[in-house]
Parts: C-alpha cells; structure tokens; sequence
C-alpha cells in the first residue's frame, strides 16, 4: 500500500503537468478570461442586466467553476514537491483573487468584487511567454523609470523657471507660476501645438525660438530617446531571462522524473543486485587463485 502511494503521486502529478502545459489548455484559459471580461462589461448596462441579468450570472460561476478546475489542476502539477506551486507568484495570484471573493467582508463589497473580477484578466498574461516578457519587462524596467522620472522633472523644473522669466508677465494662463509652467512644457513633450506655441511666443521675445528649440531636443528626443532605451533593455532582460526559464524547466531535474521508481523498488533492486555479486564471488575468487598458481603447478596438478 506504501510502496503504490508514491506512483500514483507521480502518475497524478504527470497528468496534470502534461494538461496544464498543453497549448489547447492555455488557449481554452485564454477564451474564458475573455468571456469573463465580456460579461464584467456587459453588466455595466442596465438593459442588459434587466433583460439578461441571469444567464450572466450563470457565465460568472461557469467562469469561476473553470478557474477553480485550472488552479487545482496547477496545483495537481506540483504534487511533487507542492511548495514549489508558491513559489510561483502567478500561482499566488491566482489563489488570491479566486478565494478572495470568499473572505468575510469581500463577498458583500460589490465594488472588491467587481474589481477582483477585473483582475482576472490580468490572468492572460501568465498564458502565452510573448505576453509574460512584457509584464516582466515593464516590472525590471521600473528602477530605471524611477531615475528618467527623476531627470524629467529636473529638466521640466529648469525649463519652467526659465519659461516663467520669459513669458511670466505675457502668458500668465500658461507661465505665471512654475506650476503652471511645468503643466505647460509636459503637454508639449508630444509636440502637439508646438507650432502655435512657438509662434505667441516669438510675438513676445526673440529668445523664445532658442527656448523651444533646445527644449524640444533636450526634453521631447534626448529624453523620449532614453525611455524607450529603459524599456528596451528591460525587455531584453526579461526575454533572457523567459528562455533561461523555459531551458530550465524543459531540463528533467534528478530524482524527478515521471517514471522514477519507489524507494521499496530500489530497495528491491538493489538486494538483487547485492545477491548476485555474492553468487559471482566464489567464481571470482576461484579465477584468480587460478591466474595466480604458476606453470608448474598447473603441470603438476
């Protein structure tokens, strides 16, 4: 009965790995998110609630009931070694907003729920590698968003102190404070209006087409030029770091394998082995007693 647990284990775990990485499956995940966001945004209609309001709701709980399935068949693919299913921040996630909707406080809280709903969509990225590189790429990119930020708001800072000394008194809707000024020269980071910018401008000094044109270069291109470079690299970071992950788990690890026998069966086996060397030994020792003996004593005997 012991030495049975262990294969069922193993024939169990096996399954549910071969389900969860199968593409049919991921694709299947795919079309139920959808379905679920399709109803979350249908229910934003009141006719639609008055006319439909109960096959929606048996499209959430069919929606929920497959989750559910998914996050046990996950975890059923862990059965190994189950703490390996938290280690995995997406398995953690899902557990999260699929049980949350059952703690005290949150069931009754139409807002939690509808926003946890909404979470489920975020699901999709944990489907298809394409979709995981960004949301990874976007998450390694932040520390150096954190330093462009920084270097952004010192740039706008000195431009609008210097905007407000040119055109302070002039445009006060746009430069009469520095607040004012930096609203202004952030909108035109897309150079939407610059052209009617540069123009009121030039109407009230000279020295305004020297201050657009250098703003433009350092602000709209050097800076614009140094975000995407950010997010770039952070991307490639994180498509590295996807096919690390992806050789990692395509490598069996040791003592892991689908088929590795039970501890009785090695056992077993190596009694088997153990008994045979014993069986060889006396052969062995006759054979080399015999190499040992000298011509003449096999002449003699």
């Amino acid at each position: 009965m012991t030495s049975a647990t262990p294969g069922w284990t193993h024939r169990l775990a096996a399954a549910c790995q071969e389900l969860t990485t199968a593409r049919w499956f991921s694709l299947a995940s795919f079309l139920v998110i959808v379905l679920n966001a399709v109803a979350l945004g249908l229910e934003t209609y009141g006719r639609t609630i008055a006319v439909a309001g109960a096959p929606l709701q048996t499209i959430e709980y069919g929606c929920l009931a497959y989750f559910v399935v998914e996050l046990l068949a996950r975890f059923g693919a862990h059965l190994r070694r189950p703490g390996d299913f938290f280690r995995d921040p997406w398995n953690v996630f899902d557990l999260l907003i699929i049980a949350a909707p059952l703690a005290p406080g949150v069931r009754e809280n139409v807002t939690m729920l509808r926003l946890l709903r909404l979470a489920r969509i975020v699901r999709a990225f944990r489907l298809f590698p394409s979709l995981r590189v960004i949301l990874v790429g976007i998450r390694r990119s932040l520390p150096g968003l954190g330093s462009f930020l920084l270097v952004t708001v010192l740039v706008l800072y000195g431009y609008a102190m210097l905007g407000w000394m040119l055109f302070g008194v002039a445009i006060p809707e746009r430069y009469g404070t520095v607040g004012q000024a930096m609203l202004t020269l952030f909108l035109l980071l897309s150079l939407d209006g610059i052209t009617d910018t540069l123009q009121v401008g030039r109407e009230v000094t000279e020295w305004a087409v020297l201050y657009y044109v250098s703003y433009m270069v350092a602000a709209c291109y050097l800076l614009t030029n140094l975000l995407v470079g950010v997010v770039l690299n952070a991307l490639d970071e994180a498509h590295q770091e996807e096919r690390a992950a992806a050789a990692r788990a395509a490598r069996p690890e040791p003592g892991n394998d689908v088929g590795e026998p039970s501890v009785h069966e090695q056992l077993a086996q190596l009694r088997m082995i153990i008994a045979d060397l014993e069986h060889r030994l006396p052969r062995a020792e006759d054979a080399a007693h015999t190499a040992r003996e000298s011509p003449v004593d096999r002449a003699r005997a």
